[in-house]
């Protein structure tokens, strides 16, 4: 009787053993900053979004400067009033006040209507490129055998990985997946 309860006590304790071994999960981490910058199509999407907003400055400085010359016309005017012309020139002021605030108005839509626009493309270009870094992130995890893997990216604002010891870079393996060269740029190392 005493030989199976110590046989059992031993079975016990290497089912406990393997069980805890079986718990003890894999960690790694990646520079998703890292990957975007070296991802062609990132880059092509920054290009895109920057040619996008250039083309939409122009177009509000140029209603500024319409402004700004609207402006400078009425400030004359006012200089040229006179007695003779004081009712002609208040009904012209009037009518130019008025326009200047319609295109201060346009000015003010034209630039919401551009945040707006450069935040929709931004979406389009960008969410396709996450989805495709964040499927090669998962297939890396999967063969590499990892069950957490923290984004170290200091840009990522919420990068609440202070410190670690070890546990898998998956950078390059997420890149090579993504098919980034080695000898692309690499971003800095965040700060332990």
């Amino acid at each position: 009787m005493r030989k199976l309860i110590n046989v059992f006590i031993v079975a016990a304790g290497l089912l406990f053993t393997a069980n805890m071994a079986n718990a003890q999960q894999k960690i790694g981490h990646v520079n998703s900053e890292d990957v975007f910058a070296n991802l062609p199509e990132s880059k092509t999407a920054q290009t895109t979004l920057e040619n996008l907003s250039k083309t939409k400055q122009a177009e509000i400085d140029a209603m500024i400067k319409e402004y700004q010359t609207q402006l400078s016309s009425a400030q004359a005017k006012e200089k040229s009033r006179s007695e003779a012309n004081k009712e002609t020139v208040d009904k012209e002021l009037q009518t130019a006040a008025t326009q200047l605030q319609d295109l201060q108005k346009r000015i003010s839509d034209a630039q919401t209507k551009a945040q707006q626009d450069l935040g929709t493309k931004q979406g389009e270009l960008f969410q396709p490129i996450q989805a495709k870094v964040a499927t090669a992130i998962s297939a890396i995890s999967k063969e590499k055998g990892l069950a957490y893997v923290f984004d170290i990216a200091n840009g990522q604002g919420g990068n609440n990985l202070v410190f670690w010891e070890g546990g898998d870079d998956i950078t390059a393996a997420v890149k090579t997946k993504l098919g980034i060269s080695a000898t692309a740029a690499k971003a800095p190392a965040p700060k332990k």
